[in-house]
This record gives structure tokens, C-alpha cells and sequence, in this order.
């Protein structure tokens, strides 16, 4: 098999693709968090700090400058991004299991074989 072969069967796997559909929507999502973050929410938790700008914040050491400020808001960021992110696979790891109980509740229907051999079983033993 070629190698160009093995690349196009590992590309059109269901997993790979649904990989690449979660990496662009959590890209999206990580994008939407840090404007929320940047934009929003550290103006206001600012405000509440007597007006700090945290991408302002930072430590001169000699003739660098350390931004701890961006960092409390990547933090953030994070924070959020996890939390997010954990809420949606709780959701799917319940609805999963929702979906289990009921496959599992459902009756299972015999085979028609099986149903095909009882009748001819009860057809035997009424003597026909």
C-alpha cells in the first residue's frame, strides 16, 4: 500500500475528522473567552481595583519589565477555558450515560430465527 494510500485512509477516519472539527471550534471558543476576558471582564475588575489596567501591570527589574498583568489575564482566560470546556464534556458524559440506560431499558427483540423456531416448536407440540 502507498504510502499516499495509508495517509488517505487515516485522513478520512471518522475520529480525525471530529478531532479537526473540535480543534477549530475549541480555536473559536479560546478566541471569543480571551475577547470576553480581555474586553470586558478586566476593565471592570479593574474598575473594582481603583482603576488598575492589568495589561499594564508590571515589575521593572533592571531593564526588563516582568508583565505579571497579562499573565493574571491568560489566568483568566484559562480559568475560563477550562471551565467551559468541562462543562460541555460533563454534558456529553451525562447524555451519554442517559442514552446507555435507556438501550439498556429497551427490550430486546428475538431474532426472527428464534421466533421462526418457537412457532414451529408450538406447532410440533400441538401435533401438527
Amino acid at each position: 500500500m502507498s504510502m499516499i494510500q495509508e495517509f488517505k485512509e487515516f485522513a478520512m477516519k471518522g475520529s480525525v475528522i471530529d478531532m479537526a472539527v473540535g480543534i477549530i471550534i475549541g480555536a473559536a471558543v479560546g478566541k471569543m473567552v480571551s475577547t470576553l476576558v480581555e474586553n470586558i471582564l478586566m476593565p471592570v475588575i479593574g474598575v473594582f481595583m481603583g482603576g488598575v489596567d492589568f495589561s499594564e501591570l508590571s515589575i521593572t527589574v533592571g531593564n526588563a519589565a516582568i508583565g505579571y498583568g497579562a499573565f493574571i489575564q491568560a489566568m483568566i482566560d484559562f480559568l475560563i477555558v477550562a471551565f467551559v470546556i468541562f462543562m460541555i464534556l460533563k454534558a456529553i458524559t451525562n447524555m451519554k450515560a442517559r442514552y446507555e440506560t435507556e438501550k439498556a431499558e429497551e427490550p430486546q427483540a428475538d431474532p426472527a430465527e428464534v421466533v421462526l423456531l418457537t412457532e414451529i416448536r408450538d406447532l410440533l407440540k400441538q401435533g401438527r
